[in-house]
């Protein structure tokens, strides 16, 4: 309940607010996307420590720069490459990449509407 409503504040603040403000985030991605994107991924506790040691990361005194969210996960499916059909049909939104033992940069995958790597097929012979 209380991890929607960060979601849905989040995503208020991206539509109503930072539009009418300079773009001067110092890292990618933003405060506002990396916050989206932890609060999505990992429990309320860790999203909110690790937004808040952003956000004060955030200033002159630090060099900024590519800061993809780090989470934690025990067993990534480890069926995905034994079920090739199935899995093929989903949309890839984003990929993990291993950093420590069992922990993972968080990268999302952004597509134009018309990239043919993002076409979702349906019929289950076609591979």
């Amino acid at each position: 309940m209380y991890k929607i409503a960060c979601l849905k504040l989040i995503r208020f603040y991206q539509l109503f607010i930072s539009p009418f403000k300079p773009q001067c985030c110092r890292y990618y991605p933003s405060c506002s996307e990396y916050a989206l994107w932890q609060f999505k991924k990992n429990n309320i506790f860790k999203a909110f420590g690790a937004v808040f040691l952003r956000i004060l990361k955030c200033n002159p005194f630090f060099k900024g720069g590519i800061d993809y969210p780090k989470i934690r996960k025990n067993n990534l499916n480890s069926g995905i490459c034994f079920k090739p059909s199935f899995n093929a049909l989903k949309q890839l939104n984003y990929l993990y990449i291993p950093c420590n033992d069992n922990q993972f940069f968080l990268i999302k995958i952004i597509f134009p509407k018309d990239n043919p790597c993002q076409k979702i097929y349906l019929n289950k012979n076609a591979f």
